[in-house]
């Protein structure tokens, strides 16, 4: 008898039990790269989210048709071919975010959250259960640059999303700098491994 697929079990999974961020620690550069503020946070999460996606579902369409020994090589073409459309739309449509987030956008492609699914994944299930995965471990990840970026965007400039909590003159300026990006991953990690393990 079949064993019946748990959706929801791998929806989840990349949310919190198997964060990409603060649980298996994959794609640790652009996070500390692109997250001074939670907006770049945010619209970076939502790009690499969706390249995931629409990546996991045609490397599960296409898994019986690539030959094992070049199975990395057109998993790496598929995922920069989705973040090559990415960088275009981004670039004619939001030349805001494409300043802000320069080279970060076609760093996707080596990003080894999303060749990590694909392999573990999205090469060995079907369509329906790879999109769940991509879109779980997507908000995974988007859930941890937001929270990564709103964290150093507060205590930074006393901002969220730009809207002002407290003056700017009281914002510790380290946590806007690159060495802030580690202290507030650190201990992000420490608190979101400390609620796991709790509940």
């Amino acid at each position: 008898m079949k064993e019946k697929v748990n959706y929801w079990k791998i929806f989840y999974n990349g949310i919190i039990p198997a964060n990409p961020i603060f649980v298996l620690l994959l794609g640790m550069c652009a996070t500390l790269g692109t997250t001074s503020s939670a907006y770049n946070g945010l619209m970076m999460g939502i790009a690499t989210a969706a390249v995931l996606i629409c990546s996991n579902v045609v490397i599960s369409l296409i898994k019986n048709l690539v030959p094992d020994k070049v199975r990395i090589p057109a998993f790496i073409v598929i995922i920069a071919s989705f973040v090559t459309v990415l960088q275009l739309v981004v670039n004619a449509w939001l030349p805001s975010l494409n300043a802000s987030l320069g080279i970060f956008i076609p760093l996707i492609v080596v990003n080894c959250i999303l060749l990590g699914r694909a392999e573990a994944f999205a090469s060995r299930n079907g369509i329906f259960a790879s999109f769940l995965d991509g879109l779980g471990s997507g908000i995974g990840f988007i859930f941890a640059l937001v929270l990564l970026g709103a964290t150093r965007e507060i205590l930074g400039t006393g901002k969220i999303f730009g809207a002002e909590i407290y003056p700017e003159d009281y914002g510790m300026l380290v946590f806007v700098l690159a060495p802030g990006a580690f202290i507030a991953l650190g201990y992000l990690i420490a608190i979101v491994n400390r609620i796991r393990k709790t509940y």
